[in-house]
């Protein structure tokens, strides 16, 4: 199974940025559709952003136009890049495939405060 390990979350203020990383276990970046997701409390883990393996990206209408999803391949790495966040951005961050592997991370925490 893969395991990965998110990271880079914090306080942040409202306009502000932060770039989360994800790394995986295995080089699974070039071969599965991989994805960000995020649950704030109290609430169902929805899905923010994807990328496939030929680097095509979609992303949750709440976060288009100011969020970037990429990968680094040869890193085993994802990031998200999150710009322009929002008070409702507060969430626990995570990644996995999009086809979801049983082997979720522990996320990292983004909370956007003035």
């Amino acid at each position: 199974q893969v395991q990965f390990v998110e990271s880079g979350g914090g306080l942040v203020q409202p306009g502000g940025s932060l770039t989360l990383s994800c790394v995986a276990s295995g080089k699974i970046f070039s071969i599965y559709p991989m994805a960000w997701y995020r649950q704030a409390p109290g609430k169902q883990r929805e899905l923010v952003a994807v990328i496939v393996s030929g680097g095509g990206t979609n992303y949750a209408d709440s976060v288009k136009g100011r969020f970037t999803i990429s990968r680094d391949n040869a890193k085993n790495t994802m990031y998200l890049q999150m710009n322009s966040l929002k008070p409702e951005d507060t969430a626990v961050y995570y990644c996995n495939a999009v086809s979801n592997s049983p082997s979720w991370g522990q996320g990292t925490q983004v909370t956007v405060s003035s």
